[in-house]
């Protein structure tokens, strides 16, 4: 029976959040970075790097003293991990502007975001369910449930994010450097656009938020869901904002969940030399193309960010460009770290052959209604510690096999 959380616990700053009965962690925040405050040690020039070829370890302090002891310190290592791939992958994450205003007009939800004298606008289409509510919130991009089939989202008010009205997106790497979101920000044109992007939707749910009454919304259910270049979009977007409780990301493909440095050693798919280099800084690719190992962070950490929210992975193996064996090797390197605070349903995964890209199989249709019911509507019934897919002989372990005891 899907029910509605309404558990709520004080931790690690002045605010309210939905918890877990079992592990009295939070699902959920009300800040966008809990870790905010946190200092931050000096990050090296890519030159004075040390090259580590295994993945790096996520509990470590990035200034080498030691290792994450408490659930406490995970709001600061968490930042550390979110500055270093702002600062040598995409570019930085801009804070909440302090003009910010949102309608709700009919079912047209508007944002208007104002800075340095400029004006973004942030129109979506919503589909509000029938009911008193509240209800939870879905955020996919491009459609109101990403590439997830909407009757999955029964009772769920479904939300679009039009990323072009924040940057283009240019599948050949082409650059919009007269997008909305350089104009609020022109200093920032070096940025990869998932930094932009996931500005944008943190910008969204701010908006939600002033017009929660009228949406009928839940905000502390909120999920975000895409699939290919824009599963990636949802795997930023979860990381870098804590008010996100369930992050789906569908055949997020090299630059998603994808371990640069495993991708590395596959054959023709999408890896860090020849991704997209509009959606990442050219930087990445100078610094890095030809000495992956040298980056001080990998990707199973961005999917750590998310941690203790929820995180479910959906991956296509046959797709070759895709390299679902690096995305298979970092979901068993951040499943650590779902272990380590005792919270392994909240992480799942499913490599397995799917009809078409983007394309959900029959099969994990229950799988993605699970994470639904347990993460947008409270249901702790719902079976959620999901580990399926088709790499029976790849040896994770050796990646993390130095740090994979918590």
């Amino acid at each position: 029976m899907r029910k509605f959380c309404t558990n709520l616990l004080i931790l690690l700053f002045i605010g309210c959040f939905g918890v877990n009965a079992q592990s009295g962690l939070p699902l959920v925040y009300e800040v966008e970075n809990t870790g905010a405050g946190c200092e931050v040690p000096p990050l090296p020039s890519p030159s004075h790097l040390t090259n580590n070829p295994m993945l790096p370890d996520p509990f470590a302090w990035s200034d080498g003293s030691g290792r994450v002891e408490t659930f406490d310190q995970w709001a600061c290592r968490r930042n550390e991990i979110k500055k270093e791939i702002e600062h040598y992958e995409i570019g930085l994450k801009p804070d909440r502007p302090e003009l910010i205003s949102a309608t709700l007009n009919g079912t047209t939800l508007t944002v208007e975001i104002t800075e340095n004298g400029e004006t973004l606008v942030l129109t979506s289409s919503v589909v509000i369910p029938a009911g008193d509510g509240p209800f939870p919130v879905v955020i996919g991009m491009n459609t109101g449930v990403g590439s997830l089939p909407a009757e999955l989202f029964e009772g769920v008010i479904q939300i679009p994010f039009m990323h072009n009205q924040v940057v283009t997106s240019s599948h050949q790497g082409v650059r919009d450097d007269d997008a909305p979101y350089f104009k609020l920000y022109p200093n920032l044109k070096h940025v990869g656009y998932y930094s932009a992007w996931s500005w944008g939707i943190s910008r969204l749910i701010d908006g939600i938020e002033m017009v929660q009454w009228q949406l009928k919304a839940d905000t502390k259910r909120i999920a975000v869901s895409g699939c290919s270049y824009a599963g990636k979009m949802a795997l930023f977007a979860g990381a870098f904002d804590e008010r996100i409780a369930l992050t789906i990301a569908h055949e997020s493909g090299g630059g998603g969940v994808n371990a640069w440095r495993v991708a590395e050693t596959l054959g023709n798919v999408e890896k860090l030399g020849n991704t997209n280099y509009s959606w990442f800084m050219q930087s990445l690719k100078t610094n890095f193309d030809g000495r992956v190992g040298t980056l001080p962070y990998d990707h199973h950490e961005l999917m750590a960010m998310i941690a203790p929210r929820a995180l479910l992975v959906l991956g296509n193996p046959p797709w070759t460009w895709l390299g679902d064996e690096a995305g298979y090797v970092a979901s068993r390197a951040v499943e650590q770290v779902y272990k380590a605070f005792d919270i392994p349903d909240r992480f799942g995964f499913v490599f397995k052959s799917a009809p078409n890209h983007c394309v959900l199989h029959q099969n994990s249709f229950p799988i993605v209604q699970a994470f639904i019911d347990k993460f947008l509507f409270g249901d702790e019934s719902a079976e959620t510690e999901v580990r399926l897919h088709d790499f029976p002989n790849v040896d994770y372990q050796k990646w993390i096999r130095e740090w994979m005891v918590p």
